[in-house]
């Protein structure tokens, strides 16, 4: 069972680990050491901070790496809890998945005390980290795998309470797009669980791939302090993107399946639309090529409705079934809070 000798409720700032039992063939009292700090000061909200949820998305970790050491208690109000390398293993290798029992820690909610690592550290983020939260902020990016026009998201919540303050604290982040999301790829999500017990979750896909531009470190910190200021925790003055001279937020959602356009066979994936430029529905947003037919006509990836290109699959050499795009169609605040 998960174990850390942090505690949570002592003023100041302290670094230590939540430390995971975990055996292997040359250790056989080994422990998964991942990182984490807490900072605490008077009576304030408790924001959990979370990276590398995702091994192979750095710039949360990064985000979340500046903070643990620049911070001091002085400079916030109630209590902030940073974990930079959330799948600390994945972390180390660059991987999406766990290497030490191949699970995903975004399916792996709500987790079991006694299961494999990852379900051990879900289960303490479900049982111990997120009761104790007002706020989780959990911060991803394409990986490997996609290239996202950096955005903040989040889901449609029933409750309308909770979901007008999760978009307030969205569009805090300043990202020129916000996306609201599905979940076509499995249960046990780590902001929906965090989202059951009533919290205000942020959620972002800050870019991707193995590159991560000067940009967009700039995004992920910038923004994730302008954050930690709308909720009250970090002292400071609240940027807007109006005070920064900049065009309002372009809202946008990919609710349904049709908007995950998916390879329907093997191939190198082109793509034929700029990153966050307007598609057309039946528009060609890709094509699929051949490599042992290069006489073959390419398989064309045409957009199911009118939008944005949020994402794109990164890598050219594609499976079938891997999602190759992403449209997502333009809506109103209203739409969003009232939907």
């Amino acid at each position: 069972m998960l174990f850390t000798s942090l505690d949570f409720d002592r003023p100041g700032k302290q670094q230590g680990f939540l430390q995971v039992p975990y055996s292997h063939n040359l250790g056989g009292w080994a422990n998964v050491m991942i990182p984490a700090t807490v900072i605490a000061n008077g009576e304030g909200p408790t924001v959990l901070v979370l990276g590398g949820n995702h091994g192979d998305e750095y710039q949360g970790q990064i985000a979340a790496m500046k903070l643990a050491r620049e911070l001091e208690p002085g400079q916030i109000t109630g209590r902030l809890i940073l974990i930079p390398s959330l799948n600390f293993p994945a972390a180390l290798a660059a991987t999406r998945l766990s290497p030490l029992d191949g699970m995903n820690l975004n399916r792996a909610f709500p987790g079991d005390a006694e299961g494999p690592v990852t379900s051990q550290v879900a289960h303490f983020l479900t049982k111990v980290l997120f009761p104790l939260s007002d706020v989780v902020i959990d911060i991803h990016s394409g990986g490997r795998s996609m290239e996202f026009v950096p955005c903040a998201h989040m889901h449609l919540v029933e409750d309308r309470g909770q979901r007008a303050d999760m978009f307030a604290a969205m569009m805090a982040w300043g990202t020129d797009f916000a996306f609201l999301y599905a979940d076509i790829a499995g249960t046990g999500l780590l902001p929906v669980e965090a989202e059951n017990q009533g919290k205000l979750v942020v959620t972002t896909e800050l870019g991707g791939g193995e590159g991560i531009p000067a940009s967009v470190h700039r995004i992920a910190q910038e923004g994730l302090r302008n954050v930690l200021v709308h909720v009250g925790l970090l002292r400071g003055d609240l940027r807007t993107r109006a005070s920064l001279g900049k065009p309002p937020t372009i809202l946008t959602q990919a609710l349904n399946r049709e908007d995950y356009l998916l390879a329907p066979e093997s191939g190198v994936f082109e793509v034929c639309v700029d990153l966050g430029a307007p598609v057309k529905r039946g528009g060609t947003v890709g094509l699929i090529h051949h490599l042992e037919r290069p006489d073959r006509p390419p398989e064309v990836i045409a957009a199911q409705g009118d939008g944005f290109l949020i994402t794109m699959r990164s890598p050219c050499l594609t499976s079938q079934g891997d999602c190759v795009a992403v449209i997502a169609r333009q809506v109103s605040e209203d739409e969003v809070l009232n939907a």
